[in-house]
């Protein structure tokens, strides 16, 4: 009996031990043609469903009384001129925007925050960039270069070059950040944005009309949860 009670002790201190799934709080949901992550309190996404070469089909839908609802939707999406990758696989300069789900976490811009808007949000200003400087502690993330830690400087053909934000007034008048490589992982890409149409392919992002990022720009609600779900 000393022994049956033992090893009831070491089995449920061993269960305990092991971590509950890392996903365990995410259920998924077809929408528009694009599988989406939802976590426990999303109440709106952002999909966009690549129709052909770098174009998309981009969807807002928001949840109401546990049903989803299309509010509006553009055909003139852009991605990535390297096309769609998974994320595991994505290289920084490979032009490829990542599959699945991520959210969308903050927005920068060219204009004074609006008073309804509830994402945290940064007016772009002479000197900020997003570092791509794989040697920076700063890698994948909003730094003014009067600050220092990376190396601001590089020409743009560098594969540790950052992008000057200023240098994209069309594209980056409205942004969405996404949480796609928020953990740093060197090499494999970042500043992948929500932003307006350029002329052409982005160069990872996903991009949408301009009226489509205004409106956004006051929808998007951090206690929603919002995410955007790329699909083939």
């Amino acid at each position: 009996m000393r022994k049956l009670g033992l090893l009831v002790v070491v089995l449920a201190a061993t269960l305990a031990a092991v971590p509950a799934p890392a996903h365990a709080d995410v259920r998924y949901v077809t929408l528009g043609g694009v599988r989406v992550a939802l976590h426990e309190h999303t109440r709106q996404v952002v999909t966009v469903n690549h129709t052909r070469g770098y174009r998309a089909r981009i969807a807002y839908w928001v949840q109401r009384h546990g049903r989803w609802h299309r509010v509006y939707a553009v055909h003139d999406g852009r991605i990535g001129y390297g096309g769609l990758v998974r994320p595991r696989l994505r290289q920084q300069g490979s032009g490829t925007t990542p599959l699945g789900t991520t959210r969308l976490i903050s927005a920068f811009g060219r204009h004074a925050r609006g008073d309804s808007w509830d994402l945290p949000y940064r007016r772009i200003r002479r000197g900020d960039y997003w570092v791509e400087d794989n040697r920076s502690q700063y890698y994948n993330r909003y730094r003014n270069k009067s600050r220092g830690g990376f190396r601001w400087w590089l020409p743009a053909g560098d594969v540790n070059s950052s992008e000057r934000l200023r240098d994209y007034p069309v594209q980056y008048e409205y942004s969405v950040v996404t949480s796609y490589n928020h953990a740093q992982v060197r090499h494999r890409g970042a500043g992948i944005f929500l932003h307006v149409n350029g002329r052409g392919a982005t160069a990872g992002c996903v991009s949408a009309p301009r009226w489509f990022l205004q409106r956004m720009m006051w929808r998007l609600d951090p206690v929603k949860d919002p995410v955007m779900a790329v699909g083939r």
